[in-house]
Formats: C-alpha cells, structure tokens, sequence
C-alpha cells in the first residue's frame, strides 16, 4: 500500500513542481489583471470537471460497479459510449453559445469581457474530452493496480503551458492567453496518447475493443448492472466534488470584485491544492480500489485496518501543512510568485486569501478519506447528501463574508464548508468506528509535535523581523 501511495504522491510532486513553475511563469507575464483573469476563467469550468473526474471521483463511482460486474469488457465499453457521447455533444453547444457558458462561469464581466473570454472559453472545454478519456482508462489501469501512469501523465498538461508561456513571453497579452489555451489542448493530447499506450501494453485496449463489437448484440446481458451504475453515478460525483464546487463558486463570485481577485484567488488556491493532492488525494487514489475488494469480499476489518493506517500518517501530513500554510502564507506568496508584473500589493491579498484557504486544508482532506467507506458500500446517495449539506454552508457564508472580507472571505467560507463536510463524513462513517481508529497516543504525540512547528515557525519570523529592522 505504501508503495502505491509513494507512486501517486511522487506523480503528483512532480506535476506540482511543474504547476508551480507554470504559474511563477503566468504570474510574472501576465501578473494579476484582467488577461489572468480572463484565462483563469476559460480554464475554470474544463479544469472543474477535470478535478471532478480526474481526481478520484469518476474512478470512485465507476470501480465499484466495474468490480462487480459480470462482463467487464461490454460494461465498460457501454459506459464510455454513452459519456463520450454526452460531453461530446456538450462541448459542441458550449462553442456554439461560449458567449452564454462564459457569462454563467463570471457572471460580474462586463459585456465586453464576456465577448473577448468567450472565444477561450470555448477552446479550453475541448479539454474536458480529453480528460475524460484519460479517466476512464485510468479507472481500468487502476482496477489492475497501475497507478504510475495517470499519477506521472499530470505533468504533460502543465510542461505544454510552460512551452507556450516561454515562446510567447514577449507577444501581446491576448496572444499569450490564446497559446495557452492551445496549449490546454495539447497537454490533454498527450495525456490521453500515454493512457492509451499503457492500456494497449497491459492488454486492456484489446478488450475494451472487444467489448465494443460485441456491445449492440450482447448488451442485454449488462442491462441491470448499468441501471445500477447509472442511478449511483449522479450522486456519487456531486458527493465527492464539494471543494471543486467551492472553488468554482468563488470565481463567480469573485468577478464582482475588483480586477486580480480571481487571480488571487486562483494562485491561492493552487498552493492549498499541492497538499491536498499530493497527501490526501494520493492516498485515497491508492486505497480506494483495495478497500472496494476487501468490502466486496467482506473483509470488514482487513478495510478498517487499511483505512486506520492511513488516518494518522494523512492527519500528520495535512495537520503540518496547514499550521506551516496559515503562518507562512505571505513568506510563501512572496517566494513563488513576486516578481514581473505581480505586485507587492498583490502578495498580501494572495496571502489573506491562502490563509483562509489552509483553514479548510485538514477537514477536506480527511473526508477525503473517510468518504471512501461511503462510495465502498454503495451509498452515494449519502455522500451527495452530505455534500448538498456543504455546499449550503459555503453558499451563505460566501454571501456573509464577501463583503466585508472580499476575496479573503470566500475562501474563510470554503473552509468552514470543509468542517462541515468532514462532520456529516465522519457521522455516516459511524462515530464508535472513527473513536476507535482516533483515539491512540499518536493523536497525542502529533498535536505536540505540531505545538512545537508552530513555537518554531514563530521564533523563525521573529528573528527574520529583527533582522529586516537591524
């Protein structure tokens, strides 16, 4: 299990690393203003859905009805027919009406803004196609417990940005905004490209094709697994998609603020998303298809002890990276991302905004994890429930804080939602079964062992103050 973690973490570092270079590149361009702004937004519905497949949520309502399915290759070979068929078809009407779509996602534009977004907004969703077929053949490589392949292909789509950021660095800003939504393009070419080889060397193209021939003669035989497939899947994805709703709400709302929010916003929200994908997201990717078998085999407790393993080294992780992100949020803005056209006033709003994002960092996290007990077993009716339940909450207090707090104020309400999906999580998982795991002299050990990372992070910037001042 170890190992499957340390692939998907090592995977998701390295494309981090690259996130990170890419955005230093895009700050230090484009810096914070209405170009960023418009880009950010033309790759926030296609990166929404991105994270609602691609990171566990699709493979988490998929795998389990795979697993149990009696004829493998025509049950997958019907759910890709029909999704492909239906982003597809969506893709079409968003370039048709991009000018709508776009209005929709910053919903504050101007008319004007709206007209010169829209045409990005229409290239960048083509994005989504792609990555759904990466998805899908990462759910099958998955089910045969290769992870090494979708953790590392994250890369492509960020090294492609990097390209175009660098060739197009001295071209107008609307040039740069149109190579990279290009750019968007290609990195999900190559993704799929790599997803496609690896399936063809493990012997699952060959069968996902047979199962295409033979889908219209022998589809009656799936009838009622895909009936069950169908009516869990809805559920299942608005359940594990609260945190991308959330960031998806607060660029709508954002656009009602001042030019650079959304920006700020977006690299705020990219720190908070290394941690989180790199720990929690890592781990629940590499857990989720052996806590499936071992429920369906009922091996409840072979489930539990895995799910108890991985509680505390993620509590320990998020915990640190959370004490470590409030404290340091300006020091962190300020090292990444200050420089060319992003401004020292642009460092500080960032900051407030990354501060009140790592607040929500550990809640998310762990009902990451705990949710897989909930997806496992089939109830993701519940899970959907407990997310309505979150996003409610980040509904009204975005609308609460937004005023007095701007940009800051919507990711302090994203967290809070965090809490609460973490509460309902924790509840439908069973109280007793989370008492049971929590309560350990580790859960001790690791509170004062974060008492002493705050002590010294705070000497450490008192000494850097002093030393500024002498």
């Amino acid at each position: 299990m170890l190992k499957k973690i340390f692939t998907n973490s090592a995977g998701i570092l390295l494309s981090r690393i690259l996130g990170f270079l890419r955005d230093l590149l895009t700050a230090s361009i484009l810096g914070a203003n209405i170009y960023s702004d418009i880009f950010f937004v033309a790759f926030k519905l296609p990166n929404l859905f991105r994270r609602i497949f691609g990171e566990g949520a699709f493979v988490q309502s998929f795998l389990p009805s795979y697993t149990a399915s009696t004829n493998k290759a025509l049950f997958a070979a019907a759910v890709f027919q029909r999704f492909f068929l239906i982003i597809f078809s969506f893709s079409i009407i968003v370039t048709i009406f991009s000018p709508f779509f776009t209005k929709l996602i910053a919903f504050g534009f101007s008319e004007h803004l709206i007209d010169m977004a829209a045409p990005y907004v229409a290239i960048n969703f083509y994005y989504l196609d792609f990555i759904f077929c990466v998805t899908f053949l990462a759910a099958l490589l998955q089910h045969k417990e290769h992870f090494a392949t979708t953790a590392f292909s994250t890369a492509l789509l960020n090294l492609s940005l990097i390209i175009a950021l660098i060739l197009f660095q001295q071209a107008p800003k609307e040039t740069i905004v149109l190579a990279m939504s290009i750019a968007v393009l290609v990195g999900g070419a190559l993704q799929f490209i790599l997803h496609l080889y690896m399936s063809y060397r493990l012997h699952i193209l060959s069968r996902l094709f047979a199962g295409f021939f033979a889908l219209k003669r022998k589809k009656d035989l799936i009838q009622k697994q895909l009936q069950h497939f169908y009516k869990n899947f809805f559920p299942a994805i608005w359940g594990n998609s609260t945190a991308q709703i959330s960031a998806f709400l607060d660029t709508w709302l954002a656009s009602f603020l001042s030019a650079g929010s959304i920006s700020y916003l977006y690299y705020a929200n990219r720190i908070l998303q290394l941690p989180l994908a790199l720990f929690a997201i890592a781990t629940a990717t590499a857990l989720f298809p052996s806590i499936a078998k071992s429920l369906k085999h009922n091996e409840k407790q072979k489930a539990l002890k895995l799910l108890e393993q991985s509680f505390f080294a993620l509590f320990a992780l998020l915990l640190f990276a959370t004490i470590g992100g409030i404290l340091l949020a300006k020091e962190i803005i300020w090292l990444l991302f200050e420089r060319g056209s992003f401004t020292h006033s642009d460092t500080v709003a960032t900051a407030s905004v990354l501060a009140m994002y790592m607040l929500g960092l550990l809640p998310y996290g762990l009902a990451k994890l705990f949710s897989l007990w909930l997806y496992a077993t089939h109830r993701q009716k519940e899970a959907a429930k407990i997310a309505s339940y979150s996003l409610i909450t980040n509904i009204i207090f975005s609308l609460l804080l937004i005023i007095p707090l701007k940009a800051a104020g919507l990711a302090l309400a994203s967290s809070i939602a965090g809490f609460v999906l973490f509460f309902f999580s924790i509840k439908a998982f069973g109280f007793s079964k989370f008492i049971q795991i929590a309560k350990s002299r580790k859960l001790f050990w690791l509170l004062f062992a974060a008492a002493i990372e705050i002590a010294i992070i705070l000497l450490i910037k008192e000494f850097w103050r002093i030393d500024a001042n002498i």
